[in-house]
């Protein structure tokens, strides 16, 4: 240990979620926390991801409300938007919540160190600058940044990630997003609904891999009736720009060409482990640059452990804020679960919103289970119609039991209106393993949207009241 080195209880290398959902735990409990971030605490998810990501989305939500006001008797002529004001909100939003995270770590005594932090042997952790740090015990949680693909060079004005689409200027007038995932399928539906004429090109045969059947395919009607073009099963192999540089053509599929204003790059985000040093300690990283932990999120190196996107579980800031805790309380020596990733909440802010825990009923039948489904329309819901947003469906996956009857639910699968506020009592019921007879004996608020899903869980015990 290097003599001049300030000691704590836990040092923790990153301030995103799980980093600083680590330091506000441990430092709750009373431990000694430093956080080393060299950038600003709240990681990606506060500054470029998810909070000024759902922001614009609620922008276009906005403005596709007041376009559509005429339905519901209020004359709003011809709204305009001024991106200006909105992303003026947006950074007002990100700010307001960063200054508070930084009020809280400083009331639970929480040291915060600037630059990048590398791990060295005896759980030294060396900051730029010189500053050395050791902990009883190390949390690696150095987060992730955008992937790229060959032939794309991101200059922030032609070709974008997600860290340059969240600080636009003006909107494009035309667009190509490459994927059609969570954070793509997102980003094509803002610039959509804002105005933008939007194509997805996606190599997989559909859009949001992972989610239910039935619940993508109204996403991707949607989509088609607010006129964004779906292109799946397609790979892209570049782009030219044009002379004046305002414009490029992307090359996609069989010869295709499109010419588009800009293009946003969304194929996922890598781990960012390449600053970490680890040298001389039993921390290993695999080869696609992911941290190597047990379910504890325990790492090679005893007593340092691993959380968020520097690890190879779902890429999600719930996910990290879960893993950062499970790390604390093995540290304080309390009995701990490991988290369920198979499990986790997902949700997705496009519109039509999705939202799912759990199998879908394609996984369920890979995974080897006789399963029972029943699916649930919003168009029969009182609110959504009040709400003005019947497109949508709840999906309830069961296993089948011996007697032919619905067993435990595996998972739930919704798309519709606000089902990101809805998910809560599916997430409990399949973490519970809860089984529809179970389920429905509690009883749902009318009208509501929540409803829809007691509805489906009635119907499969075989007492449906408004589903058969």
């Amino acid at each position: 240990m290097v003599p001049t080195a300030q000691e704590f209880d836990v040092v923790v290398i990153g301030g995103g979620p799980a980093g600083y959902a680590a330091a506000l735990h441990g430092g709750l409990a009373g431990l000694s926390i430093a956080v080393v971030e060299k950038e600003r605490v709240g990681g990606t998810c506060l500054h470029r991801g998810c909070i000024p990501a759902k922001e614009l989305l609620e922008t276009a939500a906005v403005y596709r409300t007041v376009s559509g006001a005429k339905e519901f008797g209020i004359i709003a002529d011809t709204p305009g938007i001024d991106f200006a004001q909105s992303q003026a909100r947006k950074q007002k939003v990100v700010d307001q919540l960063w200054k508070g995270l930084q009020g809280l770590l400083k009331k639970r005594k929480v040291t915060t160190f600037t630059g990048t932090g590398r791990l060295g042997p005896g759980h030294a952790v060396t900051v730029d600058g010189g500053t050395e740090l050791v902990g009883k015990s190390v949390i690696i949680a150095s987060g992730s940044v955008p992937r790229t693909i060959p032939g794309f060079d991101v200059d922030g004005r032609l070709v974008m990630t997600s860290d340059e689409v969240l600080s636009l200027e003006r909107l494009p007038a035309s667009a190509v997003v490459i994927g059609g995932g969570a954070i793509g399928c997102e980003f094509a539906s803002m610039l959509a609904d804002l105005g933008t004429q939007v194509t997805i090109l996606e190599g997989l045969p559909k859009i949001l891999p992972g989610c239910d059947k039935d619940v993508a395919d109204v996403v991707v009607r949607s989509f088609k009736k607010r006129g964004i073009d779906i292109r799946t099963g397609v790979t892209v192999t570049g782009h030219s720009p044009s002379d004046d540089g305002r414009t490029t053509i992307v090359q996609f599929g069989e010869g295709e060409e499109i010419t588009v204003e800009a293009v946003v790059v969304s194929v996922g985000r890598r781990p960012l482990s390449e600053d970490l040093g680890l040298e001389g300690t039993g921390v290993e990283v695999d080869e696609r640059g992911f941290v190597k932990v047990d379910a504890y999120c325990r790492t090679g190196e005893p007593g340092v452990f691993a959380c968020g996107d520097i690890i190879a579980t779902p890429q999600l800031a719930h996910v990290g804020f879960a893993e950062g805790m499970l790390a604390i309380d093995q540290i304080l020596g309390d009995t701990v679960v490991p988290v369920d990733h198979g499990k986790v909440p997902w949700c997705i802010y496009c519109h039509p919103e999705v939202a799912f825990a759990g199998l879908s009923e394609e996984a369920a039948r890979e995974a080897g289970y006789d399963v029972l489904t029943k699916k649930d329309p919003y168009g029969g819901n009182g609110r959504a119609l009040i709400v003005g947003e019947p497109d949508g469906l709840v999906k309830v996956i069961c296993e089948k039991g011996p007697d032919g009857r619905a067993g435990r639910i595996l998972g739930v699968h919704m798309v519709g209106p606000w089902v990101t506020e809805q998910l809560g009592q599916a997430y409990l019921s399949v973490n519970w393993e809860a089984t529809p007879e179970e389920v429905g004996h509690f009883v749902q608020p009318h009208p509501t949207l929540s409803e829809t899903f007691g509805e489906t869980v009635l119907a499969l015990t075989g007492r449906g009241l408004h589903v058969g």
